[in-house]
């Protein structure tokens, strides 16, 4: 039965992405508009929660509850990712018509991604049981540290970081934009930029190129705290490899639906480090007191609770802080 799955996703999934180019999508440099956006995380949302009916139809109502447990996880873990895809763009000046692209292809990495670091996880707690508490341990600490930490990316200075300042050494790069290219040929160039790029490679590669291996990077860097929560809640690795992937499928959408209302989501840092640290507690709990057991319907009860709590409160404080100038004005 779980090859049966196993080929369903894997049937879905090229299908979805099909789906979403040809029709949502038409044209290459096109600007998805908020309207369309919605739609289309509507189109994914609805695809991942439909799947986690087939979950329960093939394992039971457990495994779907822990489906729907690491895929709700993985959503609000997103959240974070969203607001750096928004720097990486706005430090690199890409315009907004070649975004699409370089998310096409950043989601397409991630999944290639995930699946190795998923798979090498699970290798990891299924031979060594102990690695499940420092993954618990792991979460439990970056709740606490995501409480705490002013999570405002300072812009100006992006470019200064180790990690851009590495790949700008390694790679012969242009700062100018040539359309929707990743890389050009350096013969293609004008004399004065060519002059400017370092080395005599043949090929130079684009802001673009440079923006899409930062926000991989940054997703690895994600998948650090989000593959060991998702493997907190269950060590199947179908349920595992398969939430995540449809949980990171809508991610493209969603940034175009919510890259204007990002700053509104600004206390659910503190409901998403709650449930990292639920999460971390429940392993430990599971694992060392006698016949304690958290039920898979409790963790997601206790997940989407937060979260919705996270979220209301959220949109209730920053709508009254859009009010507070206005409010100042008129005194």
């Amino acid at each position: 039965m779980e090859l049966f799955d196993w080929l369903l996703f894997f049937a879905i999934v090229p299908f979805l992405i099909a789906i979403d180019l040809k029709l949502f999508n038409k044209g290459h440099d096109n600007v998805i508009g908020f309207r369309k956006s919605m739609i289309l995380s509507a189109w994914y949302i609805a695809a991942g929660l439909a799947f986690g009916l087939v979950v329960w139809w093939h394992f039971g109502a457990d495994k779907a509850m822990m489906y729907y447990t690491t895929y709700v996880i993985e959503k609000s873990l997103s959240l974070d990712n969203l607001f750096v895809m928004s720097v990486i763009f706005t430090a690199f000046s890409i315009p907004r018509q070649y975004q699409h692209r370089v998310l096409v292809w950043g989601i397409i990495g991630v999944i290639i991604l995930r699946g190795i670091m998923i798979g090498a996880g699970a290798a990891l707690v299924h031979n060594f049981d102990w690695v499940l508490l420092i993954f618990a341990a792991i979460l439990i600490f970056t709740g606490i540290k995501m409480m705490f930490i002013d999570d405002e990316d300072d812009v100006d200075n992006f470019e200064q970081k180790p990690l851009v300042k590495f790949l700008k050494k390694r790679f012969p790069l242009t700062t100018k934009i040539h359309g929707n290219k990743f890389i050009v040929r350096r013969d293609g160039l004008s004399e004065e930029e060519a002059m400017e790029i370092k080395g005599k490679s043949r090929f130079v590669y684009t802001p673009l190129f440079l923006a899409l291996i930062v926000i991989e990077i940054s997703d690895v860097i994600f998948a650090v705290d989000s593959i060991p929560a998702a493997l907190a809640v269950t060590q199947d690795p179908f349920i595992v490899f398969t939430s995540n992937i449809f949980a990171v499928l809508g991610l493209r959408a969603l940034f175009f639906a919510v890259e204007n209302i990002i700053d509104r989501f600004e206390l659910m840092k503190y409901a998403i480090s709650f449930v990292l640290v639920f999460i971390g507690f429940k392993v430990f709990y599971n694992g060392l007191v006698p016949d304690g057991h958290i039920s898979p319907a409790l963790s997601l009860y206790i997940t989407v609770g937060a979260l919705a709590i996270g979220f209301i409160f959220s949109w209730v404080k920053t709508k009254n802080d859009e009010r507070k100038p206005s409010e100042d004005n008129n005194k």
